[in-house]
């Protein structure tokens, strides 16, 4: 968990995704312990507060949950329910807005497919 914060959006967003990702790449695992908000701090040269506000998010959503005086841990089923939800984001968001570009520029659905299949290059 040492990637760089950007000013794309607000920091506490990026420490959330940042720990859900670990956890997605197995660097987290369930019942594991995760970085405090202090170490997040530090880690991150942020406010305390700020680095709690992602992790108390990822508590809100049953990702993490706290065992009073010792710390966050990975919820128990975690990883698939960040994935479900990131799958649902991208077809929302990255599916949806490809099929309307698709559609206004006129690209048939065979052509779409093999695009894909061919990763974006020509043949």
């Amino acid at each position: 968990m040492q990637e760089l914060l950007t000013d794309e959006k607000s920091i506490y967003l990026q420490i959330c995704e940042m720990i859900e990702t670990d956890i997605l790449r197995g660097i987290l695992l369930e019942g594991e312990r995760v970085p405090s908000t202090n170490e997040l701090a530090r880690m991150y040269t942020i406010n305390p507060a700020t680095a709690a506000k992602g992790v108390n998010m990822l508590v809100d959503e049953g990702i993490l949950y706290k065992k009073r005086g010792i710390g966050m841990f990975v919820e128990t089923g975690a990883a698939e329910r960040i994935r479900r939800r990131r799958k649902q984001d991208f077809k929302e968001k990255k599916i949806s807005a490809l099929l309307a570009e698709a559609k206004s520029l006129g690209i048939s659905r065979a052509e779409l497919i093999e695009m894909i299949e061919n990763g974006g290059t020509e043949k």
